[in-house]
């Protein structure tokens, strides 16, 4: 075909606009579009020697990930831990998406499928390390049995098993077919860190060259034969009904299909998306508020602070905090809000369905594909094991992609077009009708002995509680410990202190967003930390490092930040270096931030300095793409994350509202790894996000003397003289 007759799509222009600039075209091998016969997406070429990988004739090893790759790089961390057990030349690697419906029907094979909490390396690794050393020692076993010598007389290495003794050597594609058939009598031992010859080395991530020629497949890319369009408008206000809607203005467009009414939702079924989107622009829904259509977030916020007005349950408690607070030299007292978030990724959310007499195919990009499964089964009526979610790659999830709410919508639709059709939801109805960063309201007051040392803490929150939708069990005490991070688990030896903790609710969803009650948490006690600080006359620094007295591990990660930043370097007027240190994930992580602020109160970040001690490394690069990523992500959520929810919905649904940083914004970012080693892994997806909000705060304060208790900074006069 033609470069002028290539349908135009954003693949086809990539590949176009490759090839007319003189570049190269890499391949790589990504999950196919087809309804595979396979139970794993794409095509089998080769022995399988155990579910995680096999291996082709031409020693290529295809590796299977269970994880979900957005981004952060699991599409190369995974193998990277698979062969460095299995002593094969990274060349010949490649990666494909592990198959829930196999992990269902094989006793979860996979072990863990969902991806989340900076988890994948830290959980998967072990069991990981094992599939490729049980696989290196099958291929040993099959070698040594042809050779008629001991498979301890020889070795792996660079995908080809040697004994050296004779000088002779195959390799694995011509032993692979043998070694599926080996069993072990035992599985051999893993390597530990200090052992490993390709885990913490930095290597290009395998779906780069995917991503650069448009041959990536995200949910949205997905396109199968007579496969149709969906999109939907959801009721406004969250708990909302639909009342009522006249369908014949939509259905006298060209290429609507039908229109589906369902009890909170329209939904309009076309040839096209541009199709459906335009019939449902032309209808006009009556719907039914219901109790929370004068609900906002004015009135959410007083009432999260009229509850800090008496005593929350006691989620942590050491002394008598209150005693030592009467009796204190100084007692410092602030109130800190932040607001609702939304994930913002850039592809919105979408899924694919092709519902069939004895099977069901979903595609979809999801941090769970096998809840993706459950709610597909569910919503279709059909068993699990006829349900096959083909996962793709995601642009961005931070959360909101584990939740399978619009994998049971689009399930919906199927179920009554029958045809394969894909729902698309647009950018603004998904963030104005998605699943938010809970709200949250804080009150600290802190007692100082007359040498400026803290001798006291009371610290309440009052927030929503992710848990009670999901596992009511969880939070049958009054505390939602996800909703505590950084408070409950502060190593700031404080010894007289309580943390109490108010449960609240509201209408508007509410779900994990990247880091999750860390986030909030860390600006507003880290912010407040700094304030206790400035009240006892001591460098930020300094006093946090004499609260951390009994952490040796933090101090060092602190101490790196602040020498990497220059932190005693004088700064000219109204500029500032803010600090934060955050143990999150598994992982310590601290920051320095820099920033000018004008005297009309315009803040810019200048620096972001960040040290991470996650233990140990996978893929160095990988991390250090991670860090940059959270500052990102920190930032424009600090500078102008907000849902402002007005008659009970949220306001603003698309990037001119919910602004996020530019390329000529981003700060310089500068990344130290401070490691431990030993045992530790700790994540890395999301620790760095926590510690980047007060680090700017407090770095505002250092410049213009101006506390931020409340975010978006945008919302804040910071102008000074």
């Amino acid at each position: 075909m033609s470069t002028a007759s290539m349908p135009l799509t954003r693949r086809n222009f990539v590949k176009a606009t490759l090839t007319a600039g003189g570049g190269m075209a890499l391949g790589f091998h990504l999950p196919m579009l087809t309804a595979a016969a396979a139970p794993w997406t794409g095509d089998l070429d080769g022995d399988e020697i155990n579910a995680w990988l096999v291996i082709a004739s031409d020693d290529t090893v295809t590796i299977r990930v269970a994880q979900s790759d957005m981004g952060q790089g699991v599409f190369t961390s995974m193998p990277m831990i698979v062969a460095e057990e299995l002593e094969c030349a990274w060349v010949h690697v490649r990666a494909e998406y592990a198959s829930a419906n196999r992990s269902l029907r094989e006793d979860r094979v996979y072990r863990r499928m969902g991806t989340g909490g900076s988890n994948a390396v830290r959980i998967s690794r072990p069991y990981l390390q094992q599939a490729g050393a049980s696989a290196r020692e099958r291929l040993i076993a099959a070698a040594a049995e042809q050779w008629g010598v001991a498979p301890a007389e020889c070795r792996a290495e660079a995908s080809r098993v040697i004994h050296d003794a004779s000088g002779r050597s195959q390799r694995y594609g011509e032993l692979a077919a043998a070694a599926a058939k080996v069993e072990l009598e035992s599985e051999p031992a893993i390597r530990e860190p200090g052992e490993f010859k390709l885990l913490g080395r930095s290597l290009p991530k395998l779906d780069v060259p995917a991503k650069v020629d448009g041959s990536a497949i995200y949910g949205i890319d997905v396109r199968i034969p007579d496969m149709v369009y969906a999109t939907v408008a959801a009721a406004p206000v969250w708990e909302g009904r639909l009342r009522s809607v006249d369908s014949e203005p939509a259905k006298r467009l060209r290429g609507v299909i039908d229109v589906l009414e369902f009890e909170d939702a329209v939904v309009v079924v076309a040839d096209s998306f541009w199709t459906a989107r335009r019939g449902l622009d032309a209808l006009e829904p009556e719907w039914d508020a219901g109790e929370h259509g004068d609900a906002s977030s004015e009135a959410f916020l007083a009432r999260f602070r009229q509850a800090l007005d008496t005593k929350g349950t006691v989620a942590e408690e050491a002394g008598d905090a209150y005693a030592a607070l009467e009796g204190a030299a100084t007692v410092v007292e602030a109130d800190y809000s932040a607001p609702y978030l939304a994930h913002l990724a850039l592809e919105p959310v979408n899924c694919t369905v092709h519902i069939q007499e004895t099977r069901v195919d979903v595609w979809t990009g999801t941090q769970n594909p096998e809840s993706a499964l459950g709610v597909a089964a569910e919503v279709s009526g059909r068993p699990p094991e006829q349900v096959h979610v083909h996962n793709c790659f995601l642009g961005g999830g931070f959360g909101r992609r584990s939740r399978p709410d619009f994998v049971a919508r689009a399930v919906a639709v199927a179920a009554r077009i029958d045809r394969p059709v894909q729902v698309i939801w647009s950018r603004e109805e998904d963030t104005r009708t998605g699943h938010y960063r809970p709200m949250a309201a804080f009150r600290f007051r802190a007692g100082l002995d007359e040498d400026g040392a803290a001798v006291a803490l009371v610290n309440r929150s009052a927030t929503h509680s992710i848990l009670a939708g999901l596992r009511p069990e969880a939070v049958a005490d009054g505390i939602d410990q996800s909703s505590l991070s950084w408070l409950t688990n502060s190593p700031y030896a404080i010894e007289n202190r309580s943390i109490e903790h108010h449960l609240q609710r509201t209408h508007v969803p509410v779900w994990f967003w990247r880091a999750v009650g860390a986030t909030q948490n860390a600006f507003a006690i880290e912010s407040f930390i700094d304030e206790m600080a400035n009240a006892a006359g001591t460098c930020p620094w300094q006093f946090r490092r004499k609260l951390l007295a009994e952490r040796p591990d933090l101090i060092e990660v602190l101490d790196a930040a602040a020498r990497f930043a220059d932190w005693e370097e004088p700064l000219a007027p109204g500029s500032g270096r803010g600090i934060a240190v955050v143990e999150s994930f598994g992982s310590i992580c601290a920051q320095v931030a820099e920033v000018d602020v004008s005297k009309e109160g315009s803040v810019r970040v200048k620096r972001v300095v960040t040290t991470l001690d996650c233990g140990n490394t996978v893929n160095p690069r990988t991390i250090e793409e991670q860090v940059q990523s959270s500052v990102v992500y920190g930032l424009s959520a600090a500078l102008w994350g907000k849902v402002d929810i007005a008659s009970g919905r949220a306001r603003h649904g698309n990037f001119d509202r919910h602004r996020v940083l530019k390329m000529a914004e981003t700060p310089q970012m500068d990344t130290h790894l401070v490691l431990s080693g030993g045992d530790k892994w700790g994540g890395v997806g999301e620790p760095a996000v926590p510690p980047v909000v007060p680090a700017v705060c407090n770095a505002i304060f250092a410049a213009t003397g101006k506390r931020v208790r409340d975010l978006p900074l945008a919302d804040q006069d910071l102008s000074w003289s």
